[in-house]
């Protein structure tokens, strides 16, 4: 970490600016300091181009841990017992654009016939079977895995969705989609759960696509550093996504020798799966070059009163995609949003407690690194805890808070809360009671469904906690066009109902830290 000072110099924008109000109410008077203003300022920061796209274990990202580092002194919030603000996380770097794949005497190339995303393992797969299963699709109305067990098995489908010979999806019966193709999590997901040892995505427009999707697949990998030392190696099949021509190089060995033109053509006529075996070695063998790195994650603590060995933690993720060549990927949304309401967040507690009116238990606001690339700095402060995880009442996570997705543009008055009752059977409900009586927001709770292809449970910082028994709740706002990509821009944030969403996670704080009562835990964490 490069401790050398830095000026911040940039003008305001004129939508920056609104005003608070007064109440009687501590927890009302308090929330209401939460205003526009403050968090378009931050933002205006940190998802700058000067800060370069926030990318984990670069220049950019360490700027923002030391810009959150120092609003945190400017709050008058000590530094931690061990010195400064910061977390260390030791990482490793892995290199992409490595890896073979030979099919008996075939060797296949990334980039030319194949390729992987960054979340990978390294390792060597060796496969003796290949079972291509049409789209990889099993629905009410078309099962692609009707009659066949993948188990142990590289399973090989089409992208995509059936289409019948008048445009319209075998899935929908019209035009539009379904989830199978719009969700791509969702075909994994069902490959993983039938055993598939490996998943092999035929993707139409190969060459488009790697190109189109360059600055992601080149972005290296990153991991906890422990994870070399004890070797620990998750269960995740390899991806690869593949060309027709890779892919017809290995059906031309089935006994139907057939061809992926072939069997589209026979899926759309008899509006059925089209399914062939191939029984010949694949080896799957991925192995980058790795550098040691590190990065932070960024720590507030405010201590609390009577009941200050116990903990609410407040989080967001500070990283994003970073830069590719001039294009800068400023994630003003994911998450500058819920970054710059961690800090707004603890500049209020930190007044209320100067003020006389600190909580009862103690409040940890906390900045993650890596999100992006996995959920790292978050993975590691649930191994390596500055402050014990039995003490920790909960954590309420924020990610995505500026914007409006396409399914509340009439109705943008709105918040998903994700996971509030997984673990206790009171954090929602202290949630809604806050809702109804200082925010009053349209608390969307479609993602808590455990069958819901996007998995959103799993795929932010929350989760983390929660995987230790944890309760936690993850406010967002869904994704929208700009999502990942270098359009989050600030000038599109919603600074008004930013402010409004903040404020619903300062009160439900707010009574969680100065409430008599422990959250309960009454609730086995469910398997996601």
């Amino acid at each position: 970490m490069n401790n050398t000072s830095r000026f911040f110099l940039f003008t305001i924008p004129l939508f920056c600016f609104s005003f608070g109000g007064d109440s009687p109410d501590l927890k009302k008077q308090y929330s209401q300091e939460i205003i526009p203003a403050d968090l378009c300022v931050y933002l205006s920061v940190i998802a700058s181009d000067s800060f370069e796209g926030r990318e984990t274990a670069t220049r950019g990202l360490d700027m923002t841990a030391e810009f959150i580092a120092g609003k945190f002194r400017s709050f008058g919030i000590p530094e931690l017992p061990s010195g400064g603000y910061y977390q260390d996380v030791p990482l490793l770097k892995f290199i992409p654009g490595n890896g073979s794949v030979m099919f008996n005497d075939q060797k296949f190339v990334y980039g030319k016939d194949f390729y992987y995303t960054p979340g990978i393992d390294d390792g060597k797969t060796d496969i003796q079977k290949i079972i291509f299963a049409g789209y990889g699709i099993q629905d009410s109305l078309y099962k692609d895995y009707s009659g066949i067990d993948i188990s142990g098995s590289a399973v090989m489908f089409l992208a995509d969705e059936p289409i019948d010979k008048n445009g319209n999806s075998l899935i929908t019966g019209k035009k539009e989609l379904s989830s199978w193709s719009t969700q791509r999590r969702r075909k994994i997901n069902e490959a993983k759960k039938r055993g598939a040892a490996a998943l092999l995505i035929i993707v139409p427009d190969f060459q488009k696509k790697f190109l189109e999707n360059k600055k992601y697949l080149s972005a290296p990998t990153l991991k906890p550093d422990e994870d070399l030392v004890v070797e620990i190696k998750s269960d995740n099949p390899p991806v690869l996504y593949i060309s027709k021509e890779m892919a017809d190089m290995l059906l031309v060995k089935a006994k139907k020798k057939t061809n992926t033109g072939q069997a589209i053509a026979a899926i759309a006529k008899k509006k059925k799966t089209f399914q062939a075996e191939i029984n010949s070695l694949l080896v799957i063998d991925i192995e980058r070059e790795s550098e040691k790195v590190h990065s932070e994650n960024v720590l507030g603590f405010i201590e609390g009163g009577d009941l200050k060995k116990e903990i609410v933690v407040v989080t967001a993720h500070m990283d994003h995609l970073g830069k590719d060549s001039t294009e800068i990927y400023n994630g003003a949304d994911d998450d500058g949003s819920g970054t710059t309401a961690v800090i707004e967040l603890a500049k209020i507690f930190a007044q209320a407690k100067k003020d006389g009116h600190g909580p009862r238990r103690s409040m940890l606001f906390m900045t993650f690194t890596g999100e992006e690339k996995g959920l790292l700095g978050s993975r590691w402060y649930s191994d390596h805890p500055v402050f014990p995880l039995e003490n920790t009442v909960c954590d309420l996570n924020i990610d995505m808070i500026g914007r409006i997705d396409k399914d509340h543009q009439q109705d943008t008055g709105y918040v998903y809360v994700i996971g509030s009752d997984m673990l206790s059977s009171e954090l929602k409900k202290i949630n809604e009671t806050n809702n109804n009586n200082y925010t009053k927001l349209q608390l969307d709770y479609r993602y808590d469904d455990p069958n819901d292809p996007n998995s959103f449970y799993t795929r932010s910082d929350h989760y983390n906690f929660a995987k230790h028994g944890i309760p936690v709740a993850f406010f967002f706002n869904g994704v929208h066009e700009d999502y990942h990509k270098p359009t989050d821009e600030i000038q599109k944030i919603d600074f008004p109902l930013m402010a409004i969403r903040a404020r619903l996670v300062f009160c439900t704080a707010w009574e969680i830290a100065n409430r008599d009562a422990r959250l309960v835990v009454d609730k086995k964490q469910k398997n996601k």
